[in-house]
């Protein structure tokens, strides 16, 4: 039977743990061969007969009787234990090392996730500031422009005369509901008054009476106080005053001043 080659030499358990690995899985299997050979050949039954060696062997290959096949057995084992352990701790750290980069990998995504939102978080604030000092800024350009485009109300003017005085009783008496025209007015004042806003009759029964008739068309107070209308002085001199008050009692009891035509 062809036996396969056999080491000159077993290496120390210091210099088969500095070998690489290719190395070691070599010399394991060397030495796990060397075990085959002897069990095979029966190297075992020359226990107690010294020691047996192989006389003219060109390796130098010897083994003591009796415990050649059992120390190669022990050194074998020992080397494959050795390489199983070594690979299953490579392993184990490889696994290690992939969860603590994939951990790492996951931590530098959260936080750029997070640094991304509070970005957004202060451009989103930034500009909300903005649009608030904005409107705060034009509300009131836009109020000024309200009011300083705002028309302007007219207000009318009237002489200061008969005919001022009838055309400001007439503004106010169609605003009021009262009828009555400028020429009624005109008329009934000639009539009573001649035009004169101080006159005053101290003769007839009213006079007489302590109640003398007054004013442009000659109203007494009681009727002046009772028909005064709102918004004219509460003089009963004033022109405009005492006919409003005289044009609405004229409607009251007439129908219209343009009714009169004597004393009322």
């Amino acid at each position: 039977m062809q036996l396969p080659t056999i080491p000159k030499k077993l290496p120390t358990f210091a210099k088969f743990n500095q070998m690489s690995k290719k190395h070691k899985i070599t010399a394991a299997g060397a030495v796990a061969a060397a075990a085959v050979v002897l069990t095979v050949t029966g190297l075992e039954a020359t226990a107690g007969a010294g020691s047996a060696t192989a006389a003219g062997d060109p390796t130098g290959f010897s083994v003591s009787a009796g415990k050649s096949v059992k120390e190669l057995d022990a050194q074998t084992g020992v080397a494959s234990q050795h390489v199983i352990h070594e690979a299953a701790q490579q392993k184990a750290q490889k696994k290690t090392d992939l969860a603590a980069a994939a951990k790492k990998a996951a931590a530098e995504k959260a936080a750029k996730k997070k640094a991304a939102a509070d970005a957004a978080k202060r451009a989103q604030q930034k500009s909300a500031a903005n649009r608030s000092t904005h409107r705060a800024a034009v509300a009131p350009k836009h109020t000024v422009t309200h009011k300083a485009a705002a028309p302007k109300v007219a207000v009318k003017k009237y002489a200061n005369n008969l005919d001022g005085w009838i055309r400001e009783s007439l503004d106010i008496m169609h605003k009021k509901g009262i009828p009555g025209t400028y020429e009624g007015i005109h008329r009934n004042i000639i009539r009573e008054s001649s035009g004169n806003p101080k006159a005053i009759n101290l003769w007839d029964i009213n006079a007489r009476n302590g109640i003398p008739s007054k004013g442009l068309l000659q109203v007494i107070n009681p009727t002046f106080d009772r028909y005064h209308v709102a918004g004219t002085s509460h003089n009963i001199y004033d022109p405009v005053a005492n006919i409003t008050a005289a044009c609405n009692y004229a409607a009251d009891r007439y129908g219209s001043m343009d009714n009169v035509n004597s004393a009322y």
